[in-house]
Formats: C-alpha cells, sequence, structure tokens
C-alpha cells in the first residue's frame, strides 16, 4: 500500500510538471533544442514574422577580448503578435577591429514585439533616439542614430536633441565611431549593435535575391541588398543623395565643408531617384519591406508603417 501512494505521488508530480511546460505561445525560449546558428547565411524570405519561431543559439568571439559568448534569441507568437527575446550577442565574431570598442559588450535581457499584420500609417514617422529601429533575426538591435553631432561635447555622445543639426553618420568612414567589420559596436551599457548592413547575415557579395534578415519596429521586413528585376538580380538603390557645394549653415551652425556624408545633413531625399522610397523601402509582390543599401540610409529613413512601444528606450543611448 506504501508503495502505491508513492507511484500516485510520483505520478501527479510527473503530470504537473508536463503541463507547467505546455502553454498557449509558440516557440517559447529552450536553449537546449536550440538551433545553432553560428555564423549561419540566412536564406527565407518569408515576410510574416511568425515563419520565424523557434529558439536559436550561437557561439562566438569577442576577438580584440578574446573572450567567448553564447548568443541565445528566441522568437515566439501570442495572438497576432511575434514575441523576439535575445541576450542582444551576435552569431558571429564582433569587436574585430584595429580599436577595441571603447564600451566592452554584455549579454542584456531584451523583448521587442511587432505585429504579424503590419499596415502601411498615413504619415511616416521619423527615427529617434528615443525608439530602436528593427530586430534581427540572430537577435542584435538595429540603431541607426547616434548620439554625437557637430558642436556638441566631443561630437560622439550627448546630442539628445534631435532638432540639433549636423548628427554625425556613424557610417561614414570619415565620422571615426570605430565599429568592427560588421558595421557595430557597443552602447555604454554594452548592448551590441548594428549602425547599419549586419553584413554576415546574407550574401553581400554575390547576385542572389536576398532573404529577410529581421523585422522593423513597425513588423515590415528588412531584406538583404539584392531583388528580382523583372529577371536581373541586382542591388535595391537608395533615392538619397548628396547635396552639392559648400555646408550652409543651419540653426546658426555651420562645420563648414563640402556635403561628403560626414554628417545626415548631408544628404537629401529625392523621389524616384532609386528604386526606394523615402524609409528606404519599396513594394515587390504586394509585399513592403525595407532593403539594406551600399549608400545613406543604410537600411531605413523612416518608419512606413507604425513602430511598437516595445522598441522605446528607457534612455537615449550612443
Amino acid at each position: 500500500m506504501k508503495l502505491k501512494y508513492i507511484y500516485i505521488i510520483m505520478l501527479v508530480l510527473f503530470l504537473i510538471g508536463c503541463s507547467d511546460n505546455n502553454s498557449s505561445e509558440r516557440g517559447q525560449n529552450n536553449t537546449s533544442n536550440a538551433i545553432d546558428i553560428t555564423d549561419v547565411i540566412l536564406n527565407k524570405r518569408t515576410a510574416n514574422c511568425a515563419d520565424y519561431v523557434n529558439n536559436y543559439r550561437s557561439s562566438v568571439q569577442d576577438i580584440n577580448r578574446q573572450k567567448p559568448f553564447q548568443g541565445n534569441f528566441s522568437v515566439s507568437v501570442s495572438g497576432d503578435r511575434c514575441i523576439f527575446t535575445t541576450n542582444a550577442i551576435p552569431n558571429h565574431n564582433f569587436n574585430d577591429g584595429d580599436i577595441p570598442f571603447v564600451n566592452k559588450v554584455s549579454e542584456q535581457t531584451v523583448t521587442y514585439e511587432v505585429t504579424t499584420n503590419p499596415q502601411q500609417a498615413s504619415e511616416k514617422t521619423e527615427l529617434s533616439l528615443t525608439k530602436d529601429n528593427a530586430i534581427f533575426l540572430n537577435g542584435v538591435k538595429l540603431d541607426l542614430l547616434a548620439a554625437g553631432c557637430y558642436g556638441v561635447g566631443n561630437g560622439k555622445i550627448g546630442c539628445h536633441d534631435m532638432e540639433q543639426p549636423w548628427r554625425f553618420d556613424p557610417m561614414s568612414s570619415l565620422s571615426d565611431f570605430k565599429t568592427d567589420s560588421h558595421n557595430a559596436h557597443a552602447q555604454p551599457d554594452g548592448t551590441y549593435h548594428y549602425h547599419g548592413s549586419p553584413v554576415a547575415l546574407f550574401d553581400s557579395e554575390n547576385a542572389i535575391v536576398s532573404p529577410v534578415i529581421g523585422f522593423a519596429a513597425d513588423g515590415f521586413p528588412i531584406f538583404g541588398s539584392y531583388f528580382d528585376d523583372n529577371g536581373t538580380v541586382r542591388k535595391a538603390k537608395s533615392s538619397y543623395k548628396l547635396k552639392e557645394g559648400d555646408r550652409q549653415e543651419v540653426n546658426g551652425i555651420n562645420p563648414g565643408g563640402i556635403y561628403d556624408g560626414t554628417y545626415r545633413d548631408d544628404y537629401e531625399y529625392v523621389a524616384e531617384l532609386g528604386d526606394l522610397d523615402e524609409c528606404n523601402g519599396m513594394t515587390i509582390n504586394g509585399i513592403y519591406g525595407y532593403f539594406v543599401t551600399d549608400s545613406y540610409p543604410w537600411v531605413m529613413g523612416c518608419f512606413k508603417g507604425t513602430p511598437d512601444s516595445s522598441f522605446n528606450k528607457q534612455k537615449p543611448k550612443n
């Protein structure tokens, strides 16, 4: 009889344990069964974030610090929302430049959400320092804007007023933001983030139609650089160009020199100059998406839809 009671108790505990593991959400974080995406080149082109539900992991190295890291990233779905949970460690080695990052990369605990059915808004939403731009499918965010402006502090941090002119473009070789080979570096809190193309997530050298590599805060997909233009596979072209001549004073401030791409204000949008709209996106086969480009604005120029509040920053970062 005693053994019978013990057996019943053990059976109840087992059933409780199984019940706890069930969930109404698809794709709960489970690193033991995670897919290894270390140095993986993505290939899926489906534009619905729900098609990427899974748990992912990677084993990478901070090159300059000679320190190993484990990346953990998951995509799950709850109702009509995709949930991205990440420790913000990429799926590739990082900090591989001649000069080490000023800030040391560290693991984070971050969750973003986007709608599974993004819609274009009646008006675009400008990029700002108060909101992250996107989450890539390796768990690292896109944060295009720098908190550095001409004439503010040392030019690298402290420029949190979006009305301040002459904001540096971190992607310009003239700005000296000391990013690694993936156009990324670390924020003061240790968050690794991209300022442009993540490079490693898609084939950027060969003329192959690019996959979805991430999702913007408004839920629209981000593709690599290549698309099929009526049978010709080529890179998407931005519709921004450098202004001509010498820089002019803005709000009483002028850094001098010619428009050479050092600052975001060096560029202007010219409708239909390239393939992409003001937000650096276009519609193909009924699907709107942003594209990585070889020139400004690099990935996104604005939000075509309404960005989710989960991408709001707690405080401005550089």
